[in-house]
């Protein structure tokens, strides 16, 4: 429930009443006051979330009409007492109004944002140098990303080509200072060998495209949802947001300035499949919510951009998504692991020679031109009865894992090692 307090020129008073009462207003007051320059009737509405729009509209005929409205959520208690759970439990989502008026006000501050953008490029820059996932998270959380991102699915659901354009602004323009400040330090620092850390954020999987979707979703859910009903804290959903963000901003800046323009790609493909992705999904999930073109004390959008808006964002996603089945396994590397691990246990397990005991495959960080390398380490035991020589187990293993990798299709170059282990007597 949300708290308004609307002044009306003297003699008015009665006619806002009226209005709130027939928008369900509860614990309604008036009482007199004297402005600036003339004399007012203050009224205090309090009425469900969902009632402030229609509110609004019913009230903007009136003359010299000013209103103050309370962005937290109020609790308005009626008799008889024992109703009270009752009330409370009457939980709406916030009006599409509150929502378009709340995005609007993050954008400004523009020397707050960008300071913010450059403290994340330096944490995730730390984060990364140094293989500490802690500080990964950290950057995350500091991120400035998912602000501007849900600003331009505001503006693709209300149809406000103003709004799109200053949030898109926003977006690249952090993510510019970010990617800047990562590649800065690395080169004052000169450094030359990629970490773990970056080879992990630059492996692409090719269910990535989720991400992006769900954390628009959720980010949208959290802005409609009042404040009494959401189970999940902004800065979660936040964090959502800026965790496929962040770490791939500092990675382009730091394999930019190593000149590792194959992971400076993967990490500049997935920038952009966060952005359309979001926009997508949560741009529906406003529309769903009541936010359309025009509303009351706002008049700036336009019909025909919420469709143009929404297929450019289909289409731009639908080819980002064909660039990246097209070009295997550079943007599908994690997925590649998952599969060729099990090919591998495939392999061990019908071979009749050992059991499988672990494998480890990955993509390693060195780049050798001209192939996809692919790095196994396989730990196999003999199985009871086998005569055969650990060096024999070894090889036959060996051959037969690096033609299955091949004939599947893997586009790679397995590079695989074999160890044969020996239970204790």
């Amino acid at each position: 429930m949300r708290q308004l307090l609307v002044q009306v020129p003297r003699g008015y008073g009665q006619q806002v009443l009226d209005i709130a009462n027939a928008c369900k207003g509860a614990n309604l007051a008036q009482f007199d006051a004297t402005g600036n320059d003339q004399l007012l009737d203050v009224v205090i509405v309090h009425v469900s979330n969902g009632k402030v729009e229609e509110l609004l509209e019913k009230l903007e005929p009136l003359p010299n009409l000013h209103i103050t409205l309370l962005p937290r959520g109020v609790i308005a208690l009626q008799p008889p007492a024992s109703e009270a759970p009752q009330q409370v439990k009457n939980v709406e989502a916030r009006s599409p109004i509150e929502i378009f008026l709340s995005g609007l006000q993050s954008v400004g501050s523009w020397k707050g944002f960008l300071g913010y953008a450059a403290a994340a490029g330096v944490v995730v820059w730390i984060g990364l140098f140094t293989n500490t996932s802690y500080l990964l998270v950290a950057a995350m959380l500091i991120a400035p990303f998912a602000g501007p991102a849900m600003n331009a699915a505001i503006a693709t659901a209300r149809g406000d080509g103003q709004l799109l354009k200053q949030s898109l602004l926003r977006y690249f323009s952090a993510l510019a200072v970010t990617i800047t400040v990562a590649g800065a330090l690395s080169l004052i620092l000169q450094q030359e060998v990629v970490t773990s850390s970056m080879n992990a954020t630059s492996t692409v999987s090719a269910v990535a495209v989720l991400l992006p979707l769900i954390a628009g979703a959720a980010g949208a859910l959290n802005l409609v949802q009042s404040e009494r009903s959401s189970l999940v804290s902004g800065a979660a959903v936040g964090m959502l947001v800026a965790a496929s963000l962040a770490p791939p901003a500092g990675v382009v800046g730091m394999a930019g300035a190593m000149g590792r323009w194959d992971m400076a790609l993967n990490g500049v493909f997935v920038l952009l499949l966060q952005l359309v992705g979001i926009n997508l999904s949560a741009s529906l999930m406003f529309r769903t919510y009541g936010l359309t073109a025009q509303g009351t004390r706002y008049k700036r959008g336009k019909r025909w951009v919420f469709p143009v808006v929404l297929a450019a964002t289909v289409l731009l996603l639908l080819s980002l998504l064909t660039w990246q089945f097209s070009t295997s396994p550079e943007l599908q590397r994690s997925s590649r692991e998952q599969r060729a691990t099990a090919q591998i246990q495939k392999v061990v397990n019908d071979s009749g020679l050992a059991n499988l005991v672990e494998a480890n495959v990955h993509f390693p960080p060195a780049n050798i031109k001209g192939q996809n390398t692919l790095l196994g380490t396989v730990y196999v035991q003999r199985q009871a009865g086998v005569s055969q020589s650990s060096e024999e187990i070894r090889s036959r293993l060996t051959s037969t894992i690096q033609t299955q990798l091949l004939e599947q299709g893997f586009n790679v170059t397995p590079l695989i090692d074999v160890s044969v282990l020996e239970a204790p007597q």
